[in-house]
């Protein structure tokens, strides 16, 4: 039975028959499984290119060596830029007109997209499209709006562990297939393929995906008990919890930028470099895999909070060896364990955003998690440069560390704030 003394009131949970995920109940299984392969086959599609985006680039005219890096890197992030803007505002419109053309919407974008980037006829193009794919896509947002709200809140960590394992596999499968698949059919057949692949998803979302929705809005009454039931200190929850996100991949990216530097030092020979930071790299994606949906079934048991929690303390001691290592595969290994316990992390965070919040705030809150979390994918390749350059590699793994540890303590006040008020 899952422990929600330790986090908000009951009449919050949902759980009165006429909630969304009481309407929805005989449905959220079937499209937990539609979403988690439409979020993998989006995600492979957008990370697929890694292994050859620079020989695009240079297909495209461009001819530098240094502008062909320049190119790839802001090709690569404007998408995650463009996701972060849109984010919160298709989860308002999942809000007013239902989760299920919110992931439509995202599959359909995203099909004629990526296919259109295989015709792009210089760089600027494809940044252009790269932008538009991020700004109309988000197929995997759309998915955490739908089953983080769908998910009956004791099984709604589970859930969403097993989402994020979709994702994150989407993630690690997708670099290997484009490092095969432009060899078989080119360059822009890869993208025509991805295209014609998230177009299978699409059709999935349409005729399997159900949904009763029903944008009722409260009475002046209910509104008014709300505002009892949510009280002031939920904003410094949904701060705390956004805050917390947002560490989640600033932790796990910080290192990205100086890793193949950092396992050079390590005397791995340079011409293994590039392999050898792929399956480092690929080793906390792994680890994430296999314990996303576990930890997320804890935090159904346990609590969210204590999951946040645990997880933060074990991933802020995990960094601290990471930066005295001696061989690659302790990296290697570390990077796994460290993967684990980051797992637990967004899972247990979209749980308890999905409660603290309205029914009819859900998506849009959800929306600004998913920006949160992109807001750290774009700042900890930043701050680990930054510190790398001017401190040393090794102490990016200790400030990492720290902030991760600062996070916890913020969680656990934020935690013990919250329930010392509803004594009172």
């Amino acid at each position: 039975m899952a422990n929600t003394s330790d986090e908000f009131p009951q009449a919050v949970l949902g759980i009165e028959n006429n909630t969304y995920s009481a309407r929805n109940a005989q449905y959220w299984r079937r499209n937990l499984i539609v979403c988690v392969f439409g979020s993998f086959t989006t995600l492979v599609s957008l990370s697929m290119l890694l292994p050859f985006l620079p020989l695009y680039v240079q297909q495209l005219g461009v001819n530098s060596t240094s502008a062909i890096v320049q190119w790839s890197g802001v090709a690569f992030g404007v998408t995650f830029l463009g996701t972060a803007l849109t984010a919160p505002i298709w989860g308002q419109l999942a809000d007013r007109y239902g989760r299920k053309p919110m992931l439509i919407r995202a599959a359909i974008g995203m099909a004629v997209v990526m296919s259109t980037i295989g015709l792009a006829h210089n760089v600027y193009e494809l940044v252009a499209l790269r932008f538009a794919a991020g700004l109309i896509g988000g197929y995997a947002s759309a998915s955490i709006v739908m089953i983080g709200t769908q998910a009956p809140p004791e099984r709604a960590g589970w859930a969403l562990g097993v989402l994020s394992t979709g994702v994150l596999a989407g993630n690690l499968v997708g670099p290997l297939i484009g490092g095969v698949l432009p060899n078989l059919i080119g360059i822009r057949g890869a993208f025509f393929a991805a295209g014609g692949m998230i177009a299978i998803a699409a059709l999935l979302t349409i005729t399997l995906v159900r949904e009763d929705f029903t944008n009722r809005p409260q009475s002046k009454s209910k509104q008014t008990a709300g505002a009892v039931q949510h009280p002031k200190r939920n904003y410094v929850v949904l701060g705390a919890l956004l805050v917390t996100a947002m560490m989640v991949l600033l932790s796990n990216m910080s290192i990205e930028p100086i890793i193949t530097v950092y396992i050079g030092q390590l005397g791995v020979a340079h011409n293994r470099l590039a392999t050898v930071a792929g399956i480092v790299m690929a080793c906390s994606a792994f680890g994430s895999m296999v314990m996303a949906a576990r930890l997320g079934a804890l935090a159904d048991r346990v609590g969210g909070w204590n999951v946040i929690i645990g997880c933060l303390f074990a991933t802020g001691l995990v960094m601290i060896p990471q930066a005295f290592v001696t061989e690659w595969w302790q990296l290697a290994a570390l990077r796994g364990l460290m993967g684990m316990t980051l797992a637990g992390l967004l899972p247990s965070i979209a749980k308890l955003v999905r409660q603290a919040v309205h029914e009819q705030e859900s998506g849009k809150m959800l929306g600004y998690l998913q920006s949160a979390q992109y807001a750290g994918q774009v700042t900890g390749p930043l701050i680990g440069g930054a510190v790398g350059v001017h401190f040393g590699m090794r102490y990016v793994f200790f400030v990492t560390g720290a902030l991760l540890l600062a996070c916890a303590v913020l969680d656990r006040w934020v935690k013990g704030r919250g329930r010392s008020k509803q004594a009172a």
